[in-house]
């Protein structure tokens, strides 16, 4: 696997660029799965069904059992060093060669990108840290991207809202690989919806901080989303899902959101045509 070099020899600080092309390996034996904190808490069948996905590839999937949070909600709220001990705790237990695959655009990017600022002053941690970065994959991005998964798809025709957190987007290409994956399954007619790019106001601690804004927030997104005449709501970010379903169920609305690793799952005979079931 080709991939640019983050960390010059003399560097102390490093600035790794945003998702642009990357060269992708070919399909592993074995993955490592970081599950996330709140798939952990809020929707462990979600990180099940991304297993069952992984493993109906053929794949190997190993989870350590001391992995916690990816230190996100500390990092973005200004607990510079909590969050670098909470980084610095996974990158102990992913030290091997196997590619990460993490059910979450948002932790994904938190790998990739943001633990090059925590660790700019350690340069042999930086090392490790490249080390990660260049084996993260978001999870639709490794099933489209290093899988090649051809989906078949069993399911009723429905309407569909992809929604794919602001960071995500940013940072991962989430809505590019979710959208291409969706396209496989011809019962699936994605629509689209206004406020699409916009933040549902979740933010992690930004919801607790700013509620009033963070709840204004919500509500435009699942208004839009109903808008959009879609009968389900799939997203790749748990903490998305969290604040929006919340948010419906609130409002009494039925409409509910479900992860896309569930919802391919769940659509789908194979993960490849012809392939293993």
């Amino acid at each position: 696997m080709s991939h640019p070099s983050f960390v010059p020899a003399n560097a102390t600080r490093v600035a790794p660029p945003l998702e642009a092309a990357r060269s992708y390996p070919a399909k592993p034996s074995d993955v490592y799965l970081f599950g996330t904190c709140v798939i952990d808490v809020f929707f462990p069948g979600a990180g099940m069904d991304a297993i069952r996905l992984l493993e109906r590839e053929g794949i190997k999937v190993h989870f350590p059992q001391g992995q916690s949070c990816c230190g996100q909600p500390a990092y973005t709220s200004g607990y510079t060093d909590e969050a670098r001990e909470v980084a610095r705790a996974q990158l102990a237990l992913f030290g091997g060669d196997w590619p990460v695959v993490i059910p979450s655009g948002s932790c994904a990017g938190m790998f990739r990108h943001h633990y090059f600022e925590l660790f700019k002053d350690e340069p042999q941690t930086l090392r490790q840290v490249e080390s990660l970065a260049v084996r993260t994959f978001e999870l639709a991005e490794f099933l489209l991207e290093v899988c090649k998964v051809e989906f078949e798809d069993i399911g009723v025709p429905v309407k569909v809202a992809l929604h794919t957190s602001c960071s995500a987007r940013r940072e991962m290409n989430t809505h590019v690989h979710g959208r291409a994956l969706l396209a496989q399954l011809p019962g699936v007619e994605q629509v689209d919806h206004d406020h699409e790019s916009e933040c549902c106001g979740f933010g992690g601690s930004f919801s607790v901080r700013m509620p009033d804004i963070s709840g204004a927030m919500v509500k435009d997104k699942t208004a839009a989303l109903k808008g959009s005449g879609a009968a389900e709501v799939v997203s790749a970010d748990c903490g998305c899902l969290l604040n929006i379903n919340g948010c419906f169920e609130k409002q009494g609305d039925a409409l509910r959101g479900e992860h896309l690793a569930s919802f391919l799952l769940r659509r789908t005979a194979s993960a490849r045509k012809g392939g293993a079931t």
